[in-house]
């Protein structure tokens, strides 16, 4: 597996640094604080590591509405820090990836500045302008993610713009050949600096339909967004216009011939469209991204039925690209509590069940992206209002607590703040999580830390979890059975994701020999009947 990729197969750490550590006393993570853990996050066993938005920024959406970037914001730091960072993580094995927002700006950027002056600056078609209607009301019926119109009026052109995010978020034109080649070289700012790559954030709304076009309603019964909550009006339409415009498409080639002037680069891209697997594979085929993920495994969807489903349509779809799953991440409630809740039934998420569930996602066919925290099985932080600081959250309280619960700093040990900052931290750290901070779960072997760090370094021995192609068997729920192979050697997975032991007769594939190591709750074989304990698994070498 020499000529393999590093990034197929790999294992992706999730860091957002906002929440990491705290090095200078201000409450916010930064890169020092980063570089400070690496050791930690090298010895998790992970491949590479994802670092959240460290751009200049007002903060708006806390660093996805970018004022500059290519510096870093004086939050997080300097340039110099993000280098020793790149240096370090290097130096430790660990491929460094960084988030890139390209298909919007913050409005404090100096393109938007220009861009809303006047209807004849140089930049005045940067951003997506248009015309109001007779009666005043914007353009069309887009809808932004946050609530309400996508369209914002701006008095000094007497023109609305556009944005599907904060207005505070204006979204960039990329129709016109400038924008692109604009954004292009801000990546080739940080490939010249030797990141490994980049996790592309919604970039299916690069372009938007040139036409306007209305989107069409959504059925009641088909409101179940992917990655936002069923009762935002965003969910009430079809978005067909204002995203995954077939123009992207000529675009991802452009930047995938920028990636490969930069040999063992790599691009994973965010999808959510209305049918993301198909966008996915049609994003990941021929000399587009490398990787794409969506959000089909960051809802609340939850069963066998669910994950075997999914995962086949995913495969009979992408025939060519390569995927990267998720279960977790910033923008989403954590998987303990997401499926947790449905797996666990007296109430109380467990190392087991964290270490399951991490097992899981990094068993099927593709590179995966764990989250900061998920290897200490925390679950979401339940905040007051007054607590709150995402405004997605702020807007849809009380129904949709938005994404500050996922957000909470990482509790590194039983001091003040736990360990993550020596002032009030941004976010508070609850209570459940400081009993489950980084020092104690070290020094206890049955902890989800360890057992998480067992797992993913046992992984790195099994070619076949890493690389190997999938084939799902028909079990009943609740357990899901797969096999992986790769030249000629087959592996075996099973898990029981319930928290009662079950036993049935597995149709075998052959001769199995179970592995060991993986320091899962196993299961066992006789006659025939499988047995496995709550969230047990199995992980079998096919004879």
């Amino acid at each position: 597996m020499t000529d393999t990729p590093w990034w197929r197969g790999a294992v992706i750490y999730q860091i957002y640094p906002r929440s990491f550590l705290d090095t200078d006393g201000d409450g916010v993570g930064d890169l020092p604080g980063i570089i400070e853990r690496l050791d930690y996050v090298a010895g998790l066993g992970v491949d590479a590591i994802w670092i959240a938005p460290f751009f200049r920024s007002p903060m708006a959406d806390f660093g996805y509405d970018i004022a500059d970037p290519c510096d870093v914001d004086p939050l997080f730091g300097t340039l110099a820090d993000f280098d020793r960072l790149l240096a370090e993580a290097h130096a430790r094995g660990l491929k460094v990836m960084i988030d890139q927002v390209l298909s919007h700006t913050s409005d404090e950027h100096a393109w938007f500045r220009e861009s809303r002056q006047s209807r004849d600056n140089p930049r005045a078609d940067w951003y997506v302008w248009a015309n109001a209607n007779e009666d005043g009301t914007p353009p069309n019926n887009w809808l932004s993610i946050f609530g309400g119109s996508a369209w914002r009026w701006e008095p000094r052109r007497g023109q609305y713009y556009l944005h599907n995010f904060l207005a505070g978020q204006p979204d960039l034109n990329f129709h016109h050949p400038a924008v692109r080649a604009a954004v292009l070289d801000n990546l080739r700012f940080w490939l010249d600096r030797g990141v490994d790559g980049f996790r592309l954030d919604s970039i299916n709304f690069c372009f938007h339909d040139a036409l306007l076009r209305d989107n069409p309603a959504k059925p009641k019964a088909e409101r179940t967004g992917r990655g936002f909550s069923a009762d935002n009006p965003y969910a009430f339409q079809y978005h067909w216009y204002n995203n995954t415009q077939p123009e992207n498409l000529a675009f991802l080639e452009e930047l995938r011939a920028l990636m490969d002037r930069y040999p063992g680069s790599a691009t994973l891209g965010e999808i959510s469209s209305e049918d993301s697997l198909a966008t996915m594979a049609e994003y990941t085929s021929g000399h587009r991204l490398h990787m794409g993920y969506s959000f089909e495994l960051l809802t609340d969807d939850f069963s066998a039925a669910y994950i075997r489903d999914t995962v086949r349509a995913q495969e009979a779809k992408m025939t060519e690209g390569w995927p990267c799953w998720a279960i977790s991440n910033h923008d989403v409630e954590r998987v303990l509590s997401r499926w947790g809740s449905q797996l666990r039934g007296n109430g109380h998420a467990s190392a087991a069940m964290a270490n399951q569930l991490t097992a899981l996602v990094c068993s099927l066919r593709g590179s995966v992206c764990v989250y900061q925290g998920e290897e200490l099985g925390l679950t979401e932080a339940e905040l007051p209002y007054e607590a709150l600081r995402d405004p997605y959250g702020i807007a849809f309280w009380p129904e949709f607590k938005g994404r500050d619960g996922c957000r909470t700093p990482m509790p590194w040990g039983d001091g003040e703040h736990a360990g993550f900052s020596g002032a009030v931290p941004w976010l508070p750290v609850p209570p459940e999580h400081r009993a489950l901070n980084v020092a104690r779960q070290q020094a206890d072997p049955a902890s989800a830390l360890n057992g998480y760090r067992r797992f993913m370094h046992w992984r790195r021995t099994q070619p076949a979890l890493r690389h190997g192609a999938i084939r799902f068997l028909d079990t009943p729920e609740p357990v899901l059975a797969f096999v992986r192979e790769l030249g000629g050697e087959r592996v075996l997975v099973v898990f029981n994701l319930s928290a009662a032991p079950v036993e049935f007769a597995l149709p075998l594939p052959g001769e199995l020999r179970p592995l060991e190591g993986h320091g899962l709750l196993a299961g066992t074989l006789a006659d025939e009947r499988l047995r496995l304990p709550a969230n047990g698994s199995l992980f079998a070498r096919v004879i």
